[in-house]
């Protein structure tokens, strides 16, 4: 991909597909090599700005593919890594480079926090808020969006050849990661590297800030750059791990809500995990104690409002239940919610649907799956 200059007013991001479903929903933080006209080379030649140095060989070939194969939406940043790093969090001290693969990058030797502070501002988070965007309209439609990040690497690292075909990089939450890393890992002549060529446990970084801190199931592919570097490499390959990503989307099943690390709170300070779980386990009691109390509340009241009911919550808890090995029947479940049989619940306390309410139950969910 030759280096091309751009125009200021361009935006900070694409979003390829974008009017797509955000089940599963790709990203590429370095998918471009370009620079705003405003900041010139960043006082570098075409050869830099046509390497690695300056973004990642192939991967925004890769990500269109898969999203089109998936009809998923994709999010690729417009802009060099050498403008500002997407995959570094706005306060890591490597957002900017002032030094990369060895290289003095002129235009940001002399960078100070003004000029840092401006391009996070104008590029760096204008693509992250376009990911969340994302995020919002999956969570708006009742869905646990999936992410996936596709970067690639170089097949010589100081002056070492890179043994693998594929990495699979991951923090703690492995639902995706380890049945891709196990599909990938069947395909006859793949070398795959399990968080290689580089660690999935960068705090700040894009999975972390997108997937990690949301509760989300994610992972981040690797392609060794000299197989996607033309559109037969980029065909073949992204039909191989679209392949693998249907056999790993499989295997994981449903997608839900999972913590795995401690959560930042204003003021640097965490919240642990198990002061966490102890608080949502009690946040859910009070919750229930209410329902219960409030009898007056139809399930089809709460359907309106919120779009769910007793019933939904008697579900979500047979499904985390099920997650860790336990088989509930499903009114066992909901007499959890409802504290004492369904059945018994309905005769007592349920009345019968008023039209009005028939009529906007029937609009709320024309809403909810449009």
């Amino acid at each position: 991909m030759p280096y091309s200059r751009a125009a200021m007013t361009d935006e900070a991001y694409e979003v390829f597909n974008a009017g797509a479903r955000p089940e599963l929903v790709f990203v590429c933080d370095h998918a471009a090599n370009a620079l705003p006209e405003v900041h010139g080379t960043l006082g570098l030649g075409p050869e830099a700005l046509s390497a690695h140095v300056a973004y990642d060989i192939g991967a925004a070939a890769v990500t269109r593919a898969l999203a089109r194969r998936f009809g998923a939406p994709a999010v690729l940043g417009r802009w060099s890594r050498l403008l500002v790093d997407l995959n570094r969090g706005p306060d890591d001290p490597t957002v900017v480079m002032k030094l990369s693969d060895g290289r003095v990058v002129p235009g940001n030797a002399r960078a100070g926090a003004d000029e840092i502070a401006g391009r996070i501002a104008r590029y760096h988070a204008p693509y992250h808020a376009a990911i969340e965007s994302r995020i919002a309209e999956a969570r708006e439609a009742d869905l646990v969006p999936i992410l996936v990040s596709v970067h690639s690497f170089t097949p010589v690292w100081r002056g070492r050849k890179r043994p693998w075909h594929l990495g699979v990089l991951w923090d703690r939450d492995g639902r995706l990661a380890k049945p891709l890393l196990a599909r990938l890992a069947r395909e006859e002549g793949v070398v795959v590297g399990d968080n290689e060529p580089y660690s999935g446990e960068l705090e700040g970084d894009c999975m972390y800030r997108h997937g990690t801190r949301n509760g989300l199931p994610h992972a981040l592919v690797e392609i060794r750059q000299d197989l996607i570097a033309d559109e037969m490499g980029v065909a073949r390959w992204s039909a191989r791990i679209g392949e693998a990503l249907e056999d790993a989307l499989a295997a994981m099943g449903r997608p839900s809500i999972r913590f795995t690390r401690a959560l930042a709170l204003e003021g640097g300070s965490t919240l642990d995990d198990k002061t966490r779980i102890e608080l949502e386990a009690a946040v859910l009691r009070r919750l229930v104690a209410h329902l219960r109390e409030r009898t007056d509340v139809q399930n089809i009241d709460l359907m309106i409002a919120g779009g769910f009911c007793r019933n939904c919550l008697g579900d979500w808890y047979r499904d985390a239940a099920a997650d860790k090995g336990i088989a509930l029947a499903k009114d066992e479940a909901r007499a959890l919610i409802y504290g004492m049989a369904p059945g018994e619940w309905k005769q007592k306390y349920q009345k019968e649907a008023t039209p009005e309410q028939q009529a906007a139950f029937e609009a709320s969910q024309k809403k909810t799956h449009s």
